[in-house]
């Protein structure tokens, strides 16, 4: 009778979520139903059933005939989805990488436990907690369950270091890691700044304020925000980044729906750069409270979006909790942009048209051409204080719009990528010229304007494409040469310095952003995209 203990909590759960509405009766009755099919199946079905596999997956499907949105979570699937929002997780600390069978230490997060402990970049892990782990196949997955843990435990690795004889034993106590949503904060111009915030977490804000506290304000006359592939998160984060922007009491977004009352989010407290210039750079990996936030700097005419037209989520999901601490989160209402806009796309054509949406999109030439969206004029709306044009019907259309830059993305750099190549050459050339490099290129400064690779290195890596069965005649290989080592720079800067080493080097061929810096730099033609004229 186990089984029907436990599809029965999943019948009652729905039943007590049903009881406030006015359709509770209904509802009611459809949950006796699910009880009577609970009865059946433990009374009278012909084969035994995997009670956990299908209760959760009778959870799913009801919840998939909702909405793209309403989800439901395991026990350790919601553990696992609160780490980033929260911005932290425990564990050693270190970033590392699985290298011809072998644990590679890419570099320990600075303050964390493994720092701390004397482990460093370049250390090859053989043993964890006395386990051999090197030569055995072993994932990055696996990994990173034998390293992560509650803060306080112990861990032992056993370390080979190059010139050191024999192996180095460190036992690491584990620790809370944090995890950034900051990607990159820099001055790209003398008077333009820039930011690259991947998601909202808990801390971002705390992050930004340390960024924007590092980076000469006086001097700052524009500001370059990166929200691209930006997934979302924490709302009040992105809320309070509004705040930085804008004077206190401006509508940013409000929320209702059939059982909510609307509620309205304003801005609390004017921040640092109500002053500055501003831009926004989206693409359609923006989404949730992204959105959110171009969406109010849109409608208020505090910045201009740019890129391409964001993803589209704009539903709100409340959690409920079931009894083994598993979670449903349900979509109770849908978000507005300050001027009405209706943030979410469309999913009336059901879940897998749904999730085909962005496929969709590139089919049809949107990710390289403004002009083959096609929006009714029931969808326009206007911005509240220049009153240009804008559009709803899901995401947010940018104000200029710049295309996907496919000039260098070949079959052959995506193999070259996507079957680890890079990475794997990466890894290779710093374990062999770390100490070297940092050397020769003291600052990141001066690897920027000085570093590349040697002729031989690149003769190196294409043969290492070769042994993976990635081939290219000469002219497809120069065609994706420079920006395959682009970001081979980057990401060997990130490496030796941080992440905005890297982002400093990718944006140098990144369209957008260089048609972001030409705008924001001149004064006149960025206020003449709000007059229109």
């Amino acid at each position: 009778m186990k089984i029907f203990s436990r599809l029965a909590v999943v019948a009652l759960t729905f039943w007590m979520l049903s009881m406030p509405h006015a359709g509770a009766q209904i509802l009611n009755e459809q949950a006796f139903k699910l009880f009577k099919l609970i009865d059946l199946i433990s009374s009278y079905y012909v084969d035994t059933v995997n009670e956990a596999k299908l209760t959760d997956e009778a959870i799913r499907q009801v919840l998939k005939e909702l909405d793209p949105h309403s989800v439901y979570i395991t026990r350790d699937e919601v553990k696992e989805m609160n780490q980033p929002l929260l911005g932290d997780f425990e564990g050693v600390g270190i970033y590392f990488n699985v290298l011809n069978d072998t644990i590679i230490v890419i570099s320990p997060i600075s303050g964390g436990p493994s720092e701390k402990a004397g482990i460093r970049a370049g250390d090859r892990i053989v043993r964890i907690d006395g386990k051999n782990v090197a030569g055995i196949g072993i994932t990055t997955s696996t990994v990173r369950k034998k390293l992560m843990g509650p803060a306080g435990t112990k861990v032992s690795v056993d370390i080979k270091r190059r010139r050191v004889q024999g192996l180095l034993h460190f036992t690491i106590t584990r620790d809370k890691i944090p995890i950034f949503s900051l990607d990159a904060s820099y001055m790209p111009a003398e008077n333009v700044g820039y930011l690259k915030i991947n998601r909202f977490s808990a801390k971002t804000m705390d992050e930004v304020h340390k960024a924007l506290d590092q980076l000469p304000l006086d001097k700052m006359e524009g500001l370059i925000l990166d929200l691209r592939d930006n997934g979302g998160g924490v709302l009040t984060s992105a809320t309070d980044l509004v705040d930085e922007f804008m004077p206190k009491g401006k509508l940013i977004v409000y929320m209702k729906g059939e059982h909510l009352k609307r509620e309205d989010f304003y801005t609390t407290e004017g921040g640092r750069l109500q002053k500055v210039r501003l831009v926004v750079l989206v693409n359609e990996g923006t989404a949730s409270a992204s959105e959110i936030f171009s969406g109010a700097v849109q409608d208020w005419d505090r910045g201009l979006i740019m890129g391409r037209r964001t993803f589209g989520k704009g539903l709100v999901q409340k959690p409920f909790y079931l009894p083994d601490y598993s979670m449903i989160r349900l979509t109770i209402a849908r978000y507005y942009t300050p001027s009405g806009r209706l943030i979410q796309k469309s999913y009336k054509e059901g879940y897998d048209e749904y999730m085909k949406d962005l496929e969709e999109r590139y089919q049809h030439g949107e990710f390289m051409n403004a002009d083959s969206i096609h929006l009714p004029d029931s969808l326009k709306y206007y911005t509240l204080v220049d009153h240009r044009l804008v559009y709803g019907g899901g995401g947010i259309m940018p104000d200029i719009f710049v295309p996907a830059d496919t000039a260098g993305n070949t079959k052959y750099l995506r193999e070259m990528i996507g079957k680890g190549v890079v990475t794997d050459f990466v890894l290779s050339w710093e374990d062999d010229h770390r100490k070297a490099t940092l050397k020769k290129y003291p600052t990141v400064d001066e690897y920027i304007r000085n570093f590349s690779l040697p002729e031989k290195e690149i003769s190196r890596l294409r043969q290492m494409g070769e042994k993976q069965h990635i081939e290219a005649d000469d002219a497809l290989f120069e065609r994706s040469r420079d920006h395959m080592l682009l970001l081979i720079r980057a990401l060997i800067a990130r490496d030796l310095w941080n992440s905005t080493a890297y982002f400093r080097i990718i944006n140098e061929e990144s369209t957008v952003f260089q048609k972001a810096l030409e705008i924001i730099e001149d004064p006149g033609k960025y206020q003449k995209i709000f007059s229109g004229k």
